[in-house]
Order: structure tokens, then sequence, then C-alpha cells
């Protein structure tokens, strides 16, 4: 069957599927800790501060509505094959975390006066229980939903902005704890990151990687929180990391090259401070683990390599007619190369999206400085480690300038340089760019 003509009976039975593995799951886990002598409850201090807001229950309640018809949303068979899975998998793994760490809401819910909300509150209180607490399925599943209405033409804001309210109405209606919160955000990147929607796709690839940030960042949280409950002490710390992650997760959704490096490739002092976790990891890995220490000559003068130090510089005799154009987003380029070459800054986020736009603009340039090099000239391209960005380019460049197919291309890259990584995402990317 074409992939964009759906059947509506394929979305039907994979409703029908989740939803029975949800039922047999949320209530059997709800009776095995109704059989418990003791259930116990986890609750942060601050969240005695959280108000009891009746009129929440109206999204709170939604969630039902949300999982029966955002399968009707999805548009291909991938999109409905990934949610599926996500849903089921966050599903089992809850129901999991629910036997063996059973807990329950603590915090006494205040009279209800209104009739209309009294009545929500009695209906949900039939089906709901005061059990099977954390992970939140209704957080989990929320940031499900969302990744199929996210390409919603219509209503996409407007559904945002519910599931956002049907988020917080977890806590305003008293039926979740904080910690439910948090772990049922994790699990839902969890989902994410095992469930991927379009691996191979090279367009995705930035919101793949955001997903993984997200979830250190989420974790980072969930420990700060800890041992913000349990020792009041370092958790700030912890938090200033997530807060971080989660920053740079929505840089990598924007695809924000220039998210630290500016135009001439520094880094103000500002971000310096404000990201030091992120770029103090960058150092240790580039320090430590990468291995294209000398540029490795691709084509006669054209060069690839990881970031250099002052000795690789000192050891490849760089000048005025050297031309390097440094790739990595997350490094300050060397001032010996600054101060003595011809310095191109041509950011790309490491493991991300190539642009095609910025990419062929950036090939042609160095096609076209090639053919006017100088007898002493040369041309440097280098990331950070020397992997993937700069044996993609390379790839390019050296099939532009050799005028060779692209596998044959790739395939001299691979001999010419064995620590590079060209990641299916990447296969997609080269073969559907046409430089």
């Amino acid at each position: 069957m074409d992939e964009k003509r759906l059947d509506v009976k394929q979305k039907i039975y994979a409703m029908l599927l989740c939803s029975v593995v949800f039922i047999i799951v949320y209530n059997y886990s709800a009776w095995h800790a109704s059989t418990l002598e003791k259930v116990s409850s986890f609750v942060f201090d601050f969240e005695k501060y959280i108000p009891f807001l009746p009129w929440t229950i109206i999204p709170y309640m939604t969630s039902g509505l949300f999982f029966c018809s955002v399968f009707f949303y999805c548009n291909t068979k991938e999109q409905l094959k990934v949610l599926t899975r996500r849903i089921l998998l966050v599903t089992l793994i809850a129901g999991i975390c629910f036997l063996l760490f059973p807990l329950k809401f603590s915090l006494q819910r205040p009279e209800i006066t209104h009739s209309v909300f009294g009545y929500s509150f009695q209906f949900l209180s039939t089906f709901d229980s005061p059990f099977n607490q954390a992970p939140s399925l209704h957080i989990a599943y929320a940031f499900i939903f969302w990744t199929v209405f996210k390409d919603l033409k219509k209503w996409r804001m407007f559904l945002l902005f519910w599931l956002i309210a049907l988020g917080i109405s977890t806590l305003t209606t008293y039926q979740h704890h904080f910690i439910d919160i948090i772990t049922g955000t994790i699990l839902a990147h969890i989902s994410f990151l095992i469930f991927p929607y379009q691996k191979n796709n090279f367009l995705y690839r930035n919101f793949q990687v955001a997903n993984s940030y997200f979830l250190i960042g989420w974790i980072f949280v969930l420990v700060s929180l800890l041992l913000y409950k349990f020792s009041h002490t370092y958790w700030l710390l912890l938090l200033w990391v997530a807060l971080i992650m989660i920053i740079i997760c929505y840089h990598y959704q924007k695809n924000n090259i220039h998210f630290l490096k500016d135009n001439n490739g520094n880094i103000p002092f500002y971000k310096k401070l404000f990201y030091f976790p992120y770029t103090f990891i960058y150092w240790i890995f580039w320090k430590f683990l990468r291995k294209n220490k000398r540029p490795l000559e691709i084509v006669p003068s054209l060069y690839i390599s990881s970031r250099l130090n002052k000795e690789d510089l000192i050891y490849f005799e760089i000048n005025k007619n050297t031309f390097v154009y440094d790739l990595a987003a997350e490094m300050e380029e060397n001032e010996m190369i600054k101060e003595k070459a011809t310095y191109f800054s041509v950011p790309f986020l490491d493991i991300g999206t190539l642009d095609i736009h910025q990419t062929k603009k950036l090939v042609t340039e160095i096609v076209k400085n090639y053919h006017q090099l100088p007898k002493d000239g040369k041309i440097l391209i280098h990331c950070t480690m020397g992997y993937t960005r700069s044996s993609v380019i390379g790839i390019l460049v050296m099939k532009n300038i050799l005028s060779l197919p692209l596998n044959q291309a790739i395939t001299n890259m691979k001999i010419l340089n064995k620590n590079a990584v060209i990641h299916s995402y990447l296969f997609d990317f080269l073969k559907k760019i046409n430089i």
C-alpha cells in the first residue's frame, strides 16, 4: 500500500491495541497496589504551595480523548508504527514501575463546591486511582501526542497550549506529585530515542539529537531535586547543567549553528561562563579521544583533520596562503590559525543536520579557492574530532575536484581516513545533495 494512503483500519487496530494494553496494565497495577498493606508517597517540600484548581479537571480528562484520536492524525505507516511503539513502550515500562515501586498521591483534596467540576471529579474517581503515580502516563502520553500534532497546519498552537495545560493539570487537580511529572517526561524521551521517527532521514537528525540532550537535561533535573530533598547540597550545580542541556536541545531543534560562536569563530565571555560544563566536556573529548591529530591529505594540498593544537600547527606549517575552514560549533579556533592563516568559521552542529544550502555554498567556495591556490597554498578543513563533519565536507569537495562518482568519493575517504564516521543519515544527505 502507498505510504501516504494509510488505511483507516490500521489506525483503528493500533488504537485498540494500545487501549487494551493500557487498560490491562493500568488496572492490574492499580489493583496490585490496592492489595498491599502500605503504599508510600514521595513528596517534595515545595509541593504544598501548588494550588488546587478544580477547573483544570477539564484539560486533565481530555487525555483520554487525545489517546483515542491521535492515531487518526498519522499520515504515514511509519508515523503510525512509531506512535504505536512509543505508546506501548511507555505503557509497559510505567506498568513495571507501578508494580516495583508503587506510590500513591498523599495530599488532601479540598472540598469541591462547583457542581460541574464536582461531578467531573466523581467521574474521575470511578476510573482513576490514587496509585500508578511515577512515571505519570498523562505526561508521557502528552509528549508523544505532540510528536504527531506538531505537524498539523491548523490548531497546532492551540493543541500545544492545551497539552501544556494538560500537563500542569496533573498537579493542580491533585492527581500527581512532582516526581511523577519528571519521571513521565524522562520516560517519553526514552521512547523517542528507542523508536526515532525517520531515523535515516537527515532532515530529522537535529530532533533526534535534541531528544538526547532533553533526556540528559531531565535526568539532571531529577537528580538535582533528589539532592535538594535529601542533602540540600550541589543541587543548584546540577540544575545549572540541566538548564544548559535543555537550552542546547532548543538550539538543535532550531539548527542554531551560532549559539556559541560568532561569525568570527569567537565565543563571548558570558557564553564561556554559562556553557562551561558543555564546552569542558568537549575539550576533554578533544584532548584525549581525537585520533586525527595530524592533517590527512585527501587531494593534493587539501587536508582534513580534527581541531589542531599548537604542536600540530607547527608541524603543518601554516601561512597566509593556508585557508582554514573551521566546522566546529562548540570550540574556539586556535589563535595561531587566526593570526597566521586565512580563517573561515563555518560551523555545523555536532552529529546534527547539515543544511543543504549552507553546505553547497561552502563546498563551492572551497573548490573555487582550491583551483586558485598559489604554489605554497593549501586548504585545511577541520571539525572538533575529525570524524564526521570534516569527512562529509571532504567527500563533497573531493567529489567535485576529482569529478568522482559519489560512491567512489566515499570509498576514497574511508580508505584515507580510517576514523571517518559516516552515519546512515549522512549517506541520505550525501545522496540528496546535488553539487
